[in-house]
């Protein structure tokens, strides 16, 4: 699944496009996605012009005159811009059509991916309205991280993919923060210390950063706006890589099924 970075990603390929153009023609193809597309949509986004492409989570918020598109790009979604009479492929389930001539077009294979309207604040809908602080906000931060770990059981990896504690840390970025802070992804989170949660919100929000500068990590279904593939996968020090040799210690990285994910490790590096 595109992680908050590819996210991130594709709405500053998409935003200079989108700003400020008016959405001349919405094209539904298939409204079977993870929740059908609502009859009412194409009427209320139709001729609209969008005043700012923002994000939330792993939520794309595109904001129009009176109200708000939402969409999620799911397991194996994307979202490309293309020219005005580019023929559709197979799984190209939805084009918002702009005054430019260019095409904003939706492709998802899985069909896991959502598109919602919203004519109220965003914040308030039912997607968003329980998310937790983002990790590259002020409001996440060591502090924030120690009090949420206390008297938790549960496995540290676990806690921080948990979207109701803080948004966007998916399988990946988790694993290689917890490799940057020298935390074993199975600590019980309320062993972390002050001084580790301050190192661990540190590197969550290092490798975020490093992602999002570098156009998200390269997986199977991912593309950018443009249609080229992220290649942050090329920087991972252990996700994917078990077996293989640490790149700080050269001790074999491992790997365990953990909440039904991967997680990857180097058990001389982390503790």
């Amino acid at each position: 699944m595109p992680e908050l970075p590819e996210v991130e990603t594709t709405r500053s390929g998409i935003a200079p496009a989108l700003l400020r153009s008016r959405i001349v023609d919405v094209i539904i193809r298939d409204r079977r996605l993870r929740w059908p597309i609502a009859a009412a949509f194409e009427a209320a986004v139709r001729n609209q012009i969008v005043r700012s492409v923002d994000r939330r989570a792993k939520y794309i918020l595109i904001r129009l005159e009176t109200g708000t598109v939402i969409l999620h790009l799911g397991m194996s979604g994307s979202l490309r811009l293309v020219s005005s009479g580019t023929p559709p492929k197979t799984h190209d389930h939805w084009d918002l059509v702009l005054d430019s001539g260019l095409v904003l077009r939706f492709h998802d294979p899985r069909r896991f991916g959502s598109l919602h309207w919203t004519p109220d604040d965003p914040s308030k809908h039912a997607l968003l309205k329980k998310l937790a602080p983002e990790p590259l906000s002020k409001e996440f931060s060591g502090e924030y991280l120690f009090k949420v770990t206390r008297k938790r059981a549960v496995a540290i990896k676990q806690l921080i993919m948990n979207s109701q504690l803080v948004v966007g840390v998916g399988n990946i970025y988790a694993s290689e923060a917890l490799f940057r802070a020298q935390i074993s992804p199975r600590r019980a989170s309320g062993r972390i210390t002050r001084a580790e949660a301050e190192r661990l919100a540190n590197a969550i929000k290092t490798v975020l950063k490093a992602a999002i500068k570098i156009g998200g990590t390269t997986l199977r279904d991912y593309v950018n706006a443009d249609g080229a593939p992220g290649y942050f996968g090329q920087k991972l020090f252990v996700y994917e890589r078990a077996d293989l040799a640490c790149r700080v210690c050269k001790s074999p990285v491992k790997q365990f099924t953990q909440g039904q994910r991967s997680t990857y490790w180097c058990s001389t590096c982390q503790r």
